[in-house]
């Protein structure tokens, strides 16, 4: 919901840090390395050690939030690496929640981790289907003004949004099946607002 407008406030805030940072650390090590941390965040999920889930997690979201500040900064942002991004981004999308559900390992924790993956994997369509259309009709980033490697149609729930929620879920796991409910929900949302913009687009 948030993302457009806070990318612009993220890409000034980092501006210093990204001026700062030795050439050895390249983008597609930011990259691997947030992958890296957000395996470990939902290992540690799996066996309820809180803390370290949430600090992990936080890392791997501040090295995925550097990884495409740096590439552009130094002239060197490819399409392989947004869509390197992208792809990891899901993977770790989904790996959290499991790792809660693992650790919690009730009935109803699954149940709630299963239909909020579920909305994922429509939410994935929805938004990659309508990005893909978008660019073949020239309405994409360039149009947009959008610094991503192609234009991400705006939902209730986004980057920023999933950043809160799964935090709060790895804190205090007691309460992520209210988290994950509240999230599935707002994901089926942002599906059927894409649904609506798709008609309205591509009509």
């Amino acid at each position: 919901m948030f993302d457009l407008r806070l990318r612009h406030v993220k890409e000034r805030a980092v501006s210093p840090l990204v001026d700062r940072m030795p050439r050895a650390v390249t983008p597609r090590l930011l990259t691997l390395t947030g992958f890296i941390l957000c395996v470990a965040a939902a290992a540690a999920a799996w066996q309820v050690w809180s803390a370290i889930a949430v600090a992990c997690w936080l890392a791997c979201r501040t090295l995925d939030g550097l990884d495409g500040a740096v590439a552009r900064h130094r002239g060197t942002a490819s399409d392989l690496g947004g869509y390197g991004d992208v792809l990891l981004d899901s993977v770790g999308y989904a790996m959290n929640p499991l790792g809660v559900a693992f650790g919690a390992d009730d009935p109803t924790t699954w149940t709630v981790t299963a239909v909020l993956i579920a909305t994922f994997y429509v939410n994935s369509a929805s938004w990659l289907m309508l990005s893909a259309l978008l660019e073949k009709r020239a309405h994409g980033t360039v149009e947009r003004g959008e610094s991503t490697s192609v234009t991400m149609p705006a939902g209730l729930i986004e980057g920023a949004e999933t950043v809160v929620i799964f935090t709060v879920a790895l804190a205090v796991p007691s309460i992520a099946v209210w988290c994950f409910g509240a999230m599935a929900i707002g994901v089926a949302i942002s599906v059927i607002q894409r649904a609506v913009a798709a008609k309205s687009v591509l009509a």
